[in-house]
């Protein structure tokens, strides 16, 4: 790539090198290798399924552990802008016809009043309007409805961020997404000294309005569960943004003739974790939480899935301090490749062949890494990451969270283990970041850079091809120490478009 001296400036600002550009061109050239399955993670595969018992014990072993003088982090992904999630009602607004005519728009008109928003938009109807909600209806104005629902001039909510619309009704109010998962930290992440630490990446745009929840919401939820909260913001960095080009895999440029970057996707929030200076952190979506009626079971297999990683953990640290001594005997050797080969599932396929020397150094090796314990959730048609073994670069069979556009679903035996594959991830994730002697390791150290998603976008008019980085839970976290363990499905209540606030996960029926 040729620089023209605007873009020398313009890399300059963002933190790039002409290197790293240059590599993501070569992306473009070259694209992504498939990655190779062995097969679906299943019970007994790969895939752990707690008893009565085992749930029990892990879920008493966390509560210990949140008295040592430990650090708890729950950490919470990108909130984007909600206009994605009011497509349909956006739609509606645009058409011919003014009374709902698709299932979606009688669905929404049907249970408006069970909103945790209504009220709000009542209000904004009457200022607007000088009609209620249902008054509107009786006249068969609905966009008019829709609009004081949207539009800044009403309630404003299709250009809030997600995290901050309400959600659910409580005794004390509406409550927010984002005032959801304060409760959550409140719950099964409260630190020794009462401190409940929250970080939450969001639009810089947004900013601002988190900061403000933040300001407005602390001190109520403070006093509720006798708590201390250390809220945290922060925004994708610029220079995880990738370069976008043409059909001819040449640098976009925009009207100005500067270079077009584009968001590298959600594996660039890898930085961001990365910042973070915690024992262990839990990782959860945005717009994944359930009202207080159903919080228990969540709560439950929250503090199970974080004391199944304190137990595994420990083993590890046990394993590797007894390789660091020298003193291990063969046995113990044994005993080290049996807890790699049925409880973090690595197989290497000439671990036999292997001299003593070499296999204690392989074994150290993979317990030196990143860990995380992994909900999963039985696939009944939802999106999401499956559940696999892979084949690493190292000839290592491993899990791995992988969606299809990181396989060639042409391949047959991709398409049988697919078949095959009985759940996937809703990003429900425990992680501990931290070694035996106490030292974080580096994230980025431990991304798989051979993946990523290339993708068809448009920018005034013309079409480009946009870069996006390996996924967060996918290809940023694929030399992690990974354990899947299935959670039950009530533990998974997303919202993607507004009628899902409608599901029974979300409100109590009257």
């Amino acid at each position: 790539m040729i620089l023209e001296p605007g873009d020398i400036l313009q890399l300059k600002s963002m933190n790039l090198t002409e290197k790293q550009v240059n590599e993501q061109l070569k992306c473009f050239i070259h694209g992504f290798p498939c990655l190779k399955i062995k097969s679906s993670a299943t019970i007994g595969k790969g895939l752990f399924r707690f008893t009565e018992a085992e749930r029990d014990y892990y879920l008493h072993l966390w509560e210990d552990y949140l008295l040592e003088n430990k650090t708890i982090t729950k950490f919470v992904p990108a909130s984007g802008a909600a206009s994605r999630m009011f497509k349909d009602l956006y739609s509606f607004l645009s058409a011919s016809y003014n009374i709902p005519a698709t299932d979606f728009e009688r669905e929404f008109f049907d249970g408006i009043s069970k909103f945790a928003f209504y009220d709000a938009l009542n209000k904004a109807c009457i200022e607007n309007e000088g009609r209620d909600v249902v008054s509107l209806k009786a006249e068969g104005r609905y966009k008019d409805i829709v609009t004081n629902l949207l539009d800044k001039k009403g309630a404003g909510y299709g250009s809030l961020p997600k995290g901050l619309l309400p959600f659910h009704r409580t005794d004390d109010g509406a409550r927010t997404a984002m005032e959801e998962h304060l409760v959550e930290g409140a719950l099964y992440a409260k630190n020794a000294d009462g401190r409940v630490v929250i970080h939450f990446t969001v639009s810089p745009e947004h900013l601002p309005l988190f900061q403000a929840m933040a300001d407005q919401k602390k001190s109520f939820f403070e006093k509720k569960f006798d708590v201390v909260y250390q809220l945290s913001f922060s925004v994708q960095r610029q220079d995880t943004e990738t370069i976008a080009v043409d059909k001819a895999n040449a640098p976009f440029r925009d009207v100005h003739g500067r270079l077009v970057f584009r968001p590298g996707g959600h594996g660039a929030l890898i930085q961001n974790l990365n910042a973070l200076d915690a024992d262990v952190v839990f990782i959860k979506n945005i717009d994944n939480v359930s009202p207080d009626h159903l919080k228990k079971v969540t709560v439950d297999y929250k503090k199970t899935l974080a004391g199944a990683l304190v137990e595994i953990q420990k083993k590890i640290f046990e394993y590797v301090l007894l390789i660091e001594s020298g003193g291990y005997t063969h046995a113990q050797v044994e005993e080290m490749i049996y807890f790699l080969q049925n409880q973090l599932y690595i197989r290497h396929p000439e671990i036999k062949y292997m001299e003593d020397s070499e296999l204690v150094l392989y074994i150290k090796s993979k317990l030196m890494r990143p860990l995380r314990v992994c909900g999963m959730v039985k696939n009944e048609g939802e999106p999401g990451g499956g559940a696999f073994l892979v084949y690493n670069t190292d000839e290592t069979i491993s899990p791995q969270i992988i969606e299809s556009a990181q396989v060639d679903m042409h391949d047959p035996d991709t398409q049988k283990a697919f078949a095959e594959s009985s759940h996937f991830n809703p990003v429900d994730i425990v992680c501990a970041l931290k070694d035996v002697h106490g030292k974080k390791y580096n994230l980025p150290d431990f991304v798989d850079n051979n993946t990523g998603i290339i993708s068809q976008k448009s920018k005034d008019g013309r079409e480009l091809k946009a870069l996006e980085l390996p996924g967060l839970w996918n290809g940023s976290m694929s030399d992690w120490n990974t354990v899947f363990v299935e959670v039950p499905v009530e533990t998974f209540t997303p919202v993607k478009t507004v009628n899902d606030l409608l599901r029974k996960q979300h409100f109590i029926n009257d």
